[in-house]
C-alpha cells in the first residue's frame, strides 16, 4: 500500500514540478565542502524552541556519500524480481559496468555509491548533486521527465528506477533496444532506505555490501534520533508542531504532505508534532486557507527551491496570508533544506536529520 502513495505523490510532483525549473542543486552546493561541527549531544537545548524567530537553512555537515567498501567483490549474473507498475517480472542482471540509477529523490544514486559501485554509474537525475557524481550528464528533462535519447546515447547496461520518474512506459520501453531495467520497491521511510541497501545490492550482485550499508544508515540515524530527543522538549505539549509545505511558486502550486509522504518521518524524527497526521491528513493535500489555519503549525519545512520559487518567506506571506496568521507565520519560523537532499532517505539519512535538528533548535544555524 505504501508503494502506491509514494509512486502516486511521486507522479503528482512530476506533473507539479514540471512547468518549475529543473530543480538542479538549490542550496547544496554550499554544502559540498565537509563543515566542522560539534556533535548534536555537545548542544545546550534551547528551553523554549517556540521562542526562537526566523527562518533557517538546514546543511548538510558533509554532502558527501561514503561507501561502505572501496571496490566490492561482485557476484554476477543475479537474478531478481522487478516491481514494474505492470507486474512483477524476472529480470536478470548479467553487467553493472554502466549503471544509470534514477529516482525524484537521488535516493537510488546515493545507494549505488554507498555500496562502493558510485565508478559504474554514467548519469544522473536532477537530484543526485553529492559530489562525486554531480559531473555526471543528465538523463532527466523538464522538472523529473525522463530524456530517453539522453539515457540511450550513454549506453548504460542497467538502468534502476523506482517508478518516481517517467513516463514510466518509456523507462520500460529501454528493455526494448537491449537495456536490463529493473524497478526497485522503495518506501519514503527511514527503514525504507535501509531496505533500499539491501535490494540495490542483491541487483548489483554485492548482497553483503547492501547489509552492511543497511545497517550503517540504521545505526546512523538511531544515534541521531537519540541526540534530537535530547535538543527536544520531553512534555508532548511543549513540542514544536510541524508541517511540510510542497511549494513551487512558478507554477502557482502549494501542496502539505501528509502522512506516508516521508514528512511524517522527518516531524518524528525531529521530535516534533506531525500536524497533518493530527488532523488525519495522507498523501499531498492542496494547501487551502482553511486548512492552514486548522494546522497552525509552529514550524513549516520547505525545500530550499521552493521558497526560493515563491519569493523567499516574505513573498510566500504575502501571496498566503492564512500562513501569517499561524504561529510559524509571525514568527517567521520557516527551516528549509536542498530540493534533493530534505527527503531522500538514503545513506545520508542521519546526515539529514542532523542538519535538520540544528536548525530547528539552534539559534545559530552555522554552530
Amino acid at each position: 500500500m505504501q508503494r502506491l502513495v509514494v509512486a502516486a505523490l511521486a507522479a503528482a510532483a512530476l506533473s507539479l514540478s514540471a512547468c518549475a525549473p529543473a530543480a538542479t542543486s538549490h542550496g547544496e552546493a554550499a554544502a559540498q565542502v565537509a563543515i566542522d561541527r560539534p556533535p548534536l549531544s555537545e548542544l545546550a537545548p534551547v528551553a523554549d524552541p517556540r521562542s526562537l524567530e526566523g527562518p533557517s537553512t538546514a546543511v548538510l555537515a558533509d554532502a558527501a556519500v561514503e561507501p561502505v567498501l572501496t571496490d566490492p567483490t561482485q557476484s554476477l549474473p543475479v537474478t531478481v524480481t522487478s516491481h514494474d507498475l505492470t507486474g512483477d517480472v524476472e529480470v536478470t542482471v548479467s553487467d553493472t559496468a554502466r549503471i544509470i540509477a534514477m529516482d525524484l529523490s537521488g535516493s537510488l544514486a546515493a545507494t549505488v555509491w554507498g555500496l562502493g559501485l558510485g565508478d559504474h554509474l554514467v548519469g544522473r537525475d536532477v537530484s543526485t548533486t553529492f559530489p562525486g557524481a554531480a559531473d555526471l550528464p543528465v538523463v532527466t528533462g523538464n522538472g523529473h521527465t525522463v530524456n530517453a535519447e539522453s539515457i540511450i546515447g550513454l549506453a548504460p547496461t542497467l538502468v534502476i528506477t523506482d517508478g518516481s520518474i517517467g513516463p514510466v512506459d518509456v523507462v520500460q520501453q529501454l528493455r526494448d533496444v537491449g537495456i536490463t531495467v529493473v524497478f526497485v520497491e522503495r518506501s519514503a521511510s527511514f527503514d525504507g532506505a535501509a531496505d533500499l541497501a539491501r535490494t540495490v545490492g542483491e541487483v548489483l550482485g554485492v548482497p553483503g555490501a547492501g547489509e552492511q550499508l543497511a545497517q550503517r544508515i540504521t545505526s546512523e540515524v538511531d544515534e541521531t534520533r537519540a541526540q534530537i530527543a535530547a535538543l527536544a522538549p520531553e512534555a508532548a505539549s511543549e513540542r514544536l508542531r510541524m508541517v511540510f509545505l510542497y511549494l513551487r511558486g512558478t507554477a502557482g502550486v502549494y501542496y502539505l504532505f501528509g502522512s506516508e509522504s516521508g514528512a511524517d518521518q522527518l516531524i518524528a524524527a525531529l521530535g516534533g508534532v506531525d500536524v497533518a497526521g493530527e488532523l488525519g491528513w495522507s498523501g499531498m493535500q492542496p494547501l487551502t486557507d482553511e486548512a492552514m489555519v486548522a494546522a497552525d503549525p509552529d514550524l513549516i519545512l520547505v525545500m530550499t527551491g521552493g521558497i526560493e520559487s515563491v519569493g523567499g518567506v516574505d513573498g510566500l506571506l504575502a501571496d498566503k496570508p492564512a500562513i501569517a496568521l499561524t504561529a510559524a507565520g509571525q514568527h517567521r519560523r520557516f527551516v528549509d533544506m536542498a530540493d534533493g537532499q530534505i527527503l531522500s532517505f538514503g545513506p545520508r539519512s542521519a546526515g539529514v536529520l542532523d542538519a535538520l535538528a540544528r536548525a530547528v533548535y539552534v539559534p545559530d544555524p552555522a554552530s
